[in-house]
């Protein structure tokens, strides 16, 4: 994709904005934790310089187009929560993986949806996609609920597919059609929903 133009989408109780500076001790809270990190395809940070290093890739990749990464802000206080993700743009077949990760501390109170569902709107309404994919460990429930939850179905399931710090992992494949999203925002609900 062509250079992506800066963009905060807010909600009811979240800023999904654009990284600075002033982020770079959040990155490193957020991914040093191993329990943060412990599905994820790379290992947890160990020091504050891989966050500045990973905060300029995340500006260098946005300007080229090549990825929108967010920080989580909540409104309230100004904390960053966590990130999420477009990656892996296929332009031709306007589709792209999601990422996300959150700080250990906020889990179970529904920032992540609320974040991503955010996210999802401006992939299907301002980019244009027509997919979204997400890869996730399979034994991070976690991950497949709010995948789930948002309207998400499994495709697929890939054997030992990563191999982090020595240890092997399989991936489940999720896919979410722009059509489906529409669907799921005009019911108010998604077919996993209870």
């Amino acid at each position: 994709m062509s250079a992506l133009k800066p963009v905060t989408l807010t909600t009811l109780r979240l800023y999904v904005r654009p990284m600075t500076e002033a982020d770079v001790p959040a990155l490193y809270a957020i991914f040093s934790d191993p329990e943060v990190m412990r599905y994820w395809s790379y290992p947890a940070l160990t020091d504050l310089a891989q966050a500045q290093e990973m905060l300029q890739q995340i500006q260098a990749s946005y300007h080229a187009g090549n990825s929108v990464r967010l920080g989580i802000e909540r409104r309230s206080d100004g904390l960053l929560l966590g990130t999420c993700a477009l990656f892996s743009f296929h332009e031709a077949s306007r589709r792209a993986e999601i990422g996300y990760a959150l700080g250990r501390s906020y889990w179970g109170a529904g920032y992540m949806h609320e974040a991503l569902s955010a996210l999802i709107d401006y992939a299907f309404t301002t980019l244009d996609l027509h997919r979204l994919e997400a890869d996730i460990d399979p034994r991070n429930t976690g991950s497949a609920r709010t995948l789930e939850r948002l309207g998400f179905q499994k495709e697929g399931h890939l054997r030992e597919r990563w191999i982090v710090n020595g240890e092997i992992s399989d991936t489940v494949w999720y896919g979410l059609l722009r059509r489906e999203w529409q669907s799921i925002r005009s019911t108010g609900k998604s077919s996993k929903s209870s």
